[in-house]
């Protein structure tokens, strides 16, 4: 099987059980495989997990957090979206500073790490060489956050990590409007269809984080926000 059949699946549960089986871009697929072969030192005595990472969350989340794609020894190896690297360490620490999460770290796919009112996914769920897909990589992962957005009804706050997460996110959920896509800044906020609202932040990538590109004050302000934002909501 190349990809899961959507008109097949009528839950994200079910969605998120079939998305590890895709084997649609060649190039991720042997990316991927051999990324979990030639494994870096530290991880040498891992198994690695090795497939397309599913998504993590419950159907009621008001909260959707879109990455850009799992890392090549990070979700690649635990399973788990954003579990096992830095980028992980500031997201799952920020959630749980805010009511989003059970637990501050995230290490392996079966830690106690719940998410509370939160749900996330990413544009592509396979391990890109040098963390860059290609437009088609893009465009063959599109349905099934397609599927997401269109089973998560209660979403009010849409957090992109990143400039491309935000691009993809706001040119798949503008639905029929003409509204130019705002250019990518952190903090920036952009109206949906309905009561949604995106929010844009810098990726919390070590390149980022490293470099101060982005701070923890900078991203706990985005937090504040999307908590304000649902509360009042």
């Amino acid at each position: 099987m190349l990809a899961p059949n959507l008109s097949e699946i009528d839950n994200l549960n079910r969605l998120q059980a079939e998305i590890p089986a895709c084997r649609l871009c060649p190039r991720l697929n042997v990316w991927r495989e051999q990324t979990s072969r030639d494994k870096v030192a530290r991880f040498r005595h891992w198994d690695y997990w090795g497939r397309p990472v599913p998504s993590l969350g419950r159907e009621d989340a008001r909260l959707l957090v879109v990455g850009l794609a799992p890392a090549a020894h990070g979700a690649n190896r635990t399973g788990r979206m954003f579990t096992g690297d830095r980028s992980g360490e500031w997201l799952y620490g920020a959630l749980h500073r805010h009511g989003f999460a059970s637990h501050p770290q995230s290490t392996h796919r079966q830690d106690p790490l719940k998410l509370i009112d939160c749900y996330i996914t990413a544009v592509i769920h396979c391990a890109p060489p040098s963390n860059k897909p290609s437009p088609q990589e893009i465009r063959n992962c599109r349905p099934y956050l397609q599927f997401e957005w269109e089973r998560l009804k209660r979403v009010r706050v849409v957090l992109a990590l990143g400039r491309i997460a935000f691009d993809n996110a706001w040119d798949l959920y503008r639905g029929n409007s003409r509204a130019r896509r705002p250019r990518f800044s952190h903090g920036l906020e952009a109206p949906l269809s309905g009561d949604r609202l995106l929010l844009a932040s810098f990726h919390p990538s070590q390149q980022n984080t490293f470099t101060g590109k982005l701070t923890q004050p900078m991203f706990d302000s985005v937090f504040r926000r999307i908590r304000q934002v649902i509360d009042d909501g």
